[in-house]
Formats: C-alpha cells, structure tokens, sequence
C-alpha cells in the first residue's frame, strides 16, 4: 500500500515561499528561500534520526558544503555577507525548520556558537574558526546556561580566574546544545569577584575548543525532541590569555547581543513548524472523509484553519519586522526580537496542536510528522529565553522608554 500522501509530496515550492513578497526582503533573500526550499527537498529527505549525533554531524557536513553556512558568519571569514544578516539567517531557519527540524537545530547552533567569534573575537581566533564553521568542519557551541543561572544569568557561578598565563575556569554549564559533539565552546564565566558577589559586570567569554584539559562532558540529556544536548564541567580548566573574547567583563553585553541577532531566528524556526503544520493539516482536511463528506467541507475545520493561518501571518509579521529592523535600521532590537519570539512560539504550539487535533489518531502516532513536529515546538518556547522572560522584556523595555 502507497503511503498518505504528505504536505511535503504535493506542495509546490513556490506558493509555500509567497510570502516572501513582503517589502521585508530583498531580491537576494527570496533567491536564498527560493534555492535552499529546492535543495532541501531531496537533501534532507529520509534522515535516520537513530542516532542524533551522528546526524546532527552530518548534517553540518552537508550544510556547510552547499554553502549554506557561509550565512552564520561574516565575509571576511568565509561568510555570505559583510555581517550577519538577521534575514538571511531568518529565511534559512524558517525554510530548513519546515523540512527538517534537525537541520534547522545544526545550522542554528553553527550561528549562535560562533556569534561571540563573530562580534568579539581576536583575527586569530576568527581566522582559526569562523571558516572551519562555514565550510562544517567544525561545530559551534554556546555555553551561558548553568543549573542555577538559566535565564538569571547574574546568578552565574561558573568562576574564571586569572593566573597570569592563563585563564583558569571552574564550574558547570548545562542545556548546552552540542554538547559532546562540539569542537569549541563559546563559554561565559564570572572572573574574580568576593565571594558571594552577583551581577553582570564581571562576566567575561572565552573560546575552549573541546578536549581542553579539564573540560569534560559529565552528562548527556535527552529530551521529548532529541537534540546533541550536554551538562559540561569545568575543573582547573586551562584557557590561553588570548582565547579571551572581547574585553574583561564584557562577556554579559557580548551574550546579549549575540541573543539579540539569533531570538528573531528562532521565532523564524516556530514559523516553519507552524507552516509545516498547516500544509500537513491542509492535506488532511482534504483527504479525509467524515460523516459523507470531507473534513474541508465542515464549517469547524475551515475556522480551525482560518485561525491557524491567521496566527501564522501575526507571527511572520513580527518577525520579519524584528530581522529587517536589525538589518536596516541598526540599533537595539531587542523589544522586537523579544516580541517576535514570543508570539511566533506560543502561537507555533497551538498551530501544531490544532493540526494534530485534525490528524486525529494519525497525529498521535509516532513518527508521523505532526507527531514530530508537537514534540519539535515544544524546546523553542523555553531556550534562548522562555516565553515569561520574553514578557518581561518587552515590558522592562516599555517602561524604560517611558521614563522621562
């Protein structure tokens, strides 16, 4: 018997790219969806998901060698554009999470990873990594997250001491993505302060490529959507002086802002699950009969997709805008980047469940992709900031710009 047949099997790749016609992009950014939607078609089809390192790996390999990571860095070091380009790096995201969910977590964690080698980094160390990330030789990751010190990240613990030839780390992070299967990690440490001191002010980053001396990888975490995930532990870790990023206590500000280009990013990874969903809830619709008639012919399921492709659109609005004010008019974007997050997530999570709900006994089935895709969403409204955080921001930053 011929499987169902799926969103992906009968969608032509040029109405799912139509949005792109908003005056948010320009040429090069349709080009890019446009080419990249194609290539993913056949390059991602039929991954084995058995073993998430080594897709997770291979993956890398084959992004990088279509060029497609060339968007995660700058020019001068392999990159696609002078800058990072929060469009770019959106319609990349958005395209690859409605094909490949993985895919999207591979290309996404070379960007983020090597964000503070980007923003901060020394030539040397840009030139020793950023074109290893392009070209997937090497994978990135982002070490901030500790057991005590998600979100709150003044409640760092992980210390960073100075001893004139060295940076000397000692601590734990954990929820790092890549972790285990990275070959550096973009680490966050607290440099010497009394003890018992909090705040911001003496955060700094380092760059320690994996197999450092007492770095070690003390525990790997699964979660309901399996990603390469890792608790590290830093034990008289020895960093060169000049694997130092950016400034001494600079490394809070470089965090944030590496967050900043990347948050509008992941609401664009909520987009192309939430779009995923409603093509597979489209087909669906269409194709099952009910009560001597289609599903598509009952009023409820034609509001239920009314809905869900109207919360599709409010989120895609925020976070083109978000993307293209970073682009185009410079500056913080953090308020937007928050707000986009925010909506593209939590409306992404009721998008996906509203579809299962009309896959019926077929969206609980594992393996299918609305089953996938339920599990896929769920991590996005948590890492890089929860969606209470998010809240937080947009109202701090509200009331900040009405203080007179």
């Amino acid at each position: 018997m011929s499987p169902a047949p799926t969103a992906e099997s009968q969608a032509s790749p040029l109405p799912r790219l139509a949005h792109l016609a908003l005056p948010f992009f320009d040429d090069r950014h349709r080009s890019l969806a446009h080419d990249l939607d194609r290539w993913a078609v056949d390059a991602l089809a039929g991954l084995d998901h058995h073993d998430n390192d080594a897709a997770c790996r291979g993956l890398v390999r084959i992004l990088g060698a279509a060029g497609w990571l060339r968007h995660c860095v700058p020019a001068a070091w392999g990159g696609a554009s002078e800058q990072l380009d929060s469009r770019a790096l959106v319609v990349c995201r958005e395209t690859l999470a409605r094909h490949e969910g993985l895919a999207d977590f591979a290309f996404a964690m070379q960007g983020l990873g090597s964000g503070p080698i980007s923003l901060a980094g020394s030539p040397a160390l840009r030139a020793r990594w950023l074109p290893a990330v392009a070209r997937g030789d090497s994978i990135a990751a982002f070490a901030l997250s500790e057991p005590d010190a998600g979100s709150d990240v003044a409640a760092m613990a992980c210390r960073a001491r100075d001893d004139g030839s060295h940076w000397v780390l000692d601590g734990e992070k954990t929820w790092i993505s890549n972790g285990g299967i990275a070959d550096f990690y973009c680490v966050f440490a607290r440099a010497d302060e009394p003890e018992g001191g909090r705040g911001t002010r003496g955060i700094c980053a380092f760059v320690v490529p994996a197999g450092t001396p007492g770095l070690t990888v003390a525990e790997r975490i699964e979660t309901i959507a399996p990603h390469p995930l890792a608790r590290l532990r830093f034990t008289d870790c020895r960093v060169p002086q000049d694997h130092l990023l950016g400034e001494v206590g600079s490394g809070f500000k470089l965090a944030m802002q590496t967050l900043d280009i990347f948050r509008a990013s992941v609401a664009a990874a909520a987009l192309g699950f939430a779009r995923r969903a409603l093509d597979e809830a489209l087909v669906q619709a269409r194709g099952r009969r009910m009560l001597g008639a289609t599903l598509a012919d009952l009023q409820l399921t034609q509001a239920t997709l009314g809905d869900m492709a109207t919360d599709i659109d409010a989120a895609a609005l925020l976070t083109y805008r978000a993307a293209w004010q970073r682009d185009v008019l410079g500056g913080r974007t953090t308020r937007s980047a928050a707000m986009a997050k925010l909506v593209a997530t939590e409306s992404a999570q009721q998008v996906i469940d509203r579809a299962l709900q009309l896959h019926g006994g077929r969206g609980v089935q594992v393996g299918s992709m609305v089953e996938r895709l339920y599990r896929e969403i769920r991590a996005l409204r948590i890492y890089e900031g929860a969606s209470e955080v998010q809240r937080l921001i947009v109202g701090r930053d509200l009331l900040a710009a009405a203080t007179p």
